[in-house]
């Protein structure tokens, strides 16, 4: 266990590091990260304490600076060691993925992919590409998920999905491979009997008398929102309901007279359906292009391949309604 602080050693290079690290060494960490004790850390392992003990100074040799300080009866992660657990995270899930896998594929099916997705890309060019894919590769298993790119690519680093159709921040955009898919427009959208549907050229200020449901604050969808209000000298509305759920936005507008900002794609199928309506309101900023995004270092299967080649020969959507025109207000 880690008492005092010694001298940063050089860590060797990879090939070096790689024979000295285990993978029992990483799966102490993610233990020591959550319980901070070596005591309960070791008893979730199987091991006893002087064993756990050892395995943390090799780990601490091995990387060349400590992870660990102590902290009352507990331990601290030191910057190396929130470091060290963020990369020891990611590994965790990449190998718990190649199990579950390898499984599948024992049991006579195609393996499991996992995609993550923001919302504006689900119903044409991820759809497509996944009624292809499956075509292709029926025994496959496909498990999507709909969320904010925020937490989509935290996914992605944690290993828990294999791509991601969204955006990435500049500052972490060095450790995805991103290639652009399409533009994505916003709508503001209310129920079909909403007083503002119908209405033309809409100003600013006739949105301000309805309550309003907001995706989470920190996504990209959110960042666009807070510009066009910031743009209008406005503060945000209070009493809003913050979800990134679509089913629940939607299900809120469709009964009340709240009104949210969704992708345009989303809300024109939407309005073909006589769900919602489109406010005569257009949105002075966009959001950046989607696209997809892997993580740079990491192989993907041959599943996840085959999807981003499909995502990417950008065929027409089948079915995609005529947007009407729409001006924006002065």
């Amino acid at each position: 266990m880690t008492s005092h602080v010694r001298a940063p050693q050089r860590v060797g290079t990879l090939p070096q590091l790689l024979n000295r690290l285990r993978m029992r060494q990483v799966a102490l960490m993610l233990a020591l990260r959550d319980h901070r004790t070596l005591r309960a850390a070791a008893a979730e392992l199987g091991m006893s304490q002087p064993a756990a003990s050892k395995m943390l100074q090799e780990l601490e040799t091995a990387l060349g600076q400590p992870l660990f300080e102590r902290a009352g009866r507990g331990l601290s992660l030191t910057e190396a060691g929130r470091c060290a657990t963020e990369h020891f995270h990611g590994i965790h899930g990449t190998v718990e993925a190649l199990t579950q896998e390898l499984h599948e594929l024992r049991s006579g099916g195609a393996g499991t992919l996992r995609v993550g997705s923001v919302m504006a890309a689900s119903p044409d060019c991820l759809t497509e590409a996944l009624i292809r894919l499956k075509a292709a590769w029926p025994l496959l298993t496909i498990r999507v998920e709909i969320d904010t790119s925020d937490r989509l690519t935290e996914h992605l680093r944690e290993g828990s999905v294999d791509i991601v159709i969204g955006r990435v921040p500049d500052v972490t955009r060095r450790d995805f491979i991103v290639r652009p898919i399409a533009d994505e427009a916003l709508s503001i959208v209310a129920a079909p009997g909403h007083p503002l549907a119908g209405k033309r050229r809409l100003a600013f200020a006739a949105l301000q008398a309805f309550p309003w449901v907001f995706q989470l604050a920190g996504s990209p969808m959110r960042d666009v929102v807070e510009q066009e209000f910031r743009g209008h000298h406005t503060p945000l509305p209070g009493g809003m309901i913050e979800t990134s759920s679509i089913l629940t936005t939607t299900n809120l507008l469709m009964r009340t007279t709240m009104i949210g900002v969704v992708p345009e794609s989303v809300a024109l199928r939407f309005e073909a359906h006589g769900l919602l309506r489109v406010l005569d309101y257009r949105i002075g900023h966009r959001l950046p292009s989607y696209g997809s995004i892997v993580r740079r270092d990491r192989p993907v299967s041959r599943s996840a391949e085959r999807l981003l080649e499909l995502l990417h020969e950008r065929p027409m959507p089948r079915g995609k309604p005529v947007r009407r025109a729409a001006t924006r207000a002065a």
